[in-house]
Parts: structure tokens; C-alpha cells; sequence
């Protein structure tokens, strides 16, 4: 019976604490909801990495629109495969850097943040000193 209890405890534990953002996340529209895009998180050189993968009810005539209003090597470049979370670091249950996570909709790069809800859920929170926006992302 010990022998279990400890199995349990172990498969608890490494469930728990042994959770990744890595992976495909779907992104919606703060205020309607509305399905925007796919964001794929990868791990490179342990930091953490996010590109455009798919957008979805776009507003504007095209299939892939570009940044204009980015300012730096992103500016003028399509949307669709552009690398817009950049070098976050794990901090225990939260992964973090500062200008780290792009806005394509403005071109804006703000600090970032995230955290995992549960295991599908993702908290990802983009900052400026004390003003912040968080979103939530479901995993594909």
C-alpha cells in the first residue's frame, strides 16, 4: 500500500510540476473572443520561443498581412511565421523576459510574462511598468 501511495505521490508531482508551454496555443480577441491566430511555442537554448503559425479572421484584404507598423527587424515583414515572443526564461512556474513579446496589430514589444492555468491554459500577460493586458491561450 506505501508503495502506491508513493507511485501516486511521484506521477502527481512530475504531472504537476513537469508541465511546458511548449506546443501549439490558439490566441482570441480580448474583447470578442473571436479566434485570431496559432502561436507555436519551442524551446531553443533554454529560452523560449513563439512564431505565427496560422491567422484567422483577418481584417484586412489579405492572406498575410505584414507588420507595418514594427520598428525593428520584424518592420514590413508577413505576420504569418514572424517570431513574436523572443528569449523567455522559466522562473519556477512562470516564464519571463522583458521586451519579449511583440503586438503585430500595433508594433508594439512589451515584457512578458506567463503562467500556466492547467495544462491547456496559458496566462500570458504583456507589460509596460505597472499597466498591463493578460490574454489567454488554449492549447491545440
Amino acid at each position: 500500500m506505501r508503495f502506491l501511495f508513493i507511485l501516486f505521490l511521484s506521477a502527481f508531482i512530475t504531472s504537476v510540476f513537469g508541465q511546458d508551454i511548449t506546443g501549439t496555443w490558439k490566441t482570441y480577441d480580448d474583447e470578442s473572443g473571436v479566434l485570431k491566430s496559432e502561436v507555436k511555442i519551442y524551446k531553443k537554448n533554454n529560452k523560449y520561443y513563439g512564431k505565427i503559425i496560422e491567422l484567422y479572421n483577418l481584417e484586412v484584404d489579405t492572406d498575410n498581412p505584414i507588420c507595418i507598423d514594427c520598428e525593428d527587424y520584424r518592420k514590413d515583414q508577413p505576420v504569418r511565421g514572424m517570431e513574436i515572443i523572443t528569449g523567455l526564461k522559466k522562473d519556477g512556474d512562470e516564464w519571463y523576459a522583458d521586451d519579449s513579446i511583440l503586438d503585430p496589430n500595433n508594433g508594439k514589444i512589451y515584457d512578458c510574462k506567463m503562467w500556466l492555468i492547467n495544462s491547456n491554459k496559458l496566462a500570458v500577460r504583456g507589460y509596460i511598468g505597472w499597466f498591463y493586458r493578460t490574454q489567454y491561450w488554449i492549447r491545440k
